[in-house]
């Protein structure tokens, strides 16, 4: 699942100027969870995980890759912040 993300999402981001360093799909605490870890060169801040959340939700909802609902999470490589929703 993580590499058909991967192949699904990751033009979009690198094209928006940022790296898609991880894509995790499973459960945390019984919750089916997506999480894209984004980086780029200086700080990613909780601005640059919506702007990501905006450009991927209209993909994922299109190509709709999973088919239970789950919580979208995505934040930066130091797992500093991030936001969720789908």
């Amino acid at each position: 699942m993580e590499e058909k993300i991967r192949s699904l999402l990751g033009k979009a981001i690198e094209d928006a100027g940022y790296i898609l360093d991880e894509v995790f799909y499973g459960k945390e605490d019984n919750v089916n969870t997506l999480r894209l870890v984004i980086d780029k060169k200086g700080y990613v801040n909780v601005g640059d995980c919506v702007k990501i959340g905006e450009i991927v939700n209209p993909i994922l909802d299109e190509a709709d890759p999973i088919s239970e609902s789950y919580v979208l999470d995505i934040c930066s490589k130091e797992k500093g912040s991030g936001i969720d929703g789908q």
